[in-house]
């Protein structure tokens, strides 16, 4: 029952998403703006920086989907944004994650890290490396 309610909501974010894109190719929501799949406004780029700084993906893989860590792909599908930032912050050692909370560049870009992963989680981002948006 579980997974027949997480699938139809996962469809429907899906659906939100490809409506959320024009003609241009362009999926604006009020996290991210991204064009192309790839390039993005600049705090979602702050983002993508921070989380190659953070070396984010030793745990959870270069793409996101999970290696000693969980897939952040499946896990901000259902994660809230306060939770996200609630697991960065304080880590969750018992898995193994190291809190973030000494880490100055991820205490200032911890919404422009959750608009990133948010964007590759819904799937407007559809790659892992990206270009900040020329305006």
């Amino acid at each position: 029952m579980h997974r027949v309610i997480l699938a139809a909501a996962l469809a429907c974010a899906s659906a939100a998403v490809a409506l959320a894109e024009d003609k241009a190719g362009t999926v604006k929501t009020e996290l991210y703006t991204v064009v192309d799949g790839y390039k993005v406004d600049g705090n979602t780029m702050k983002g993508f920086r921070t989380w190659r700084a953070a070396a984010c993906d030793r745990c959870h893989g270069a793409n996101q989907e999970g290696l000693v860590g969980p897939s952040l792909i499946a896990s901000l599908k259902v994660l809230t944004k306060d939770e996200f930032k609630t697991t960065v912050i304080e880590g969750r050692l018992e898995k193994g994650m190291v809190a973030f909370k000494t880490s100055q560049q991820v205490m200032d870009n911890l919404d422009n890290l959750y608009a990133y992963l948010k964007g590759r989680s819904d799937g407007a981002i559809t790659r892992t490396k990206v270009e900040e948006l020329k305006e």
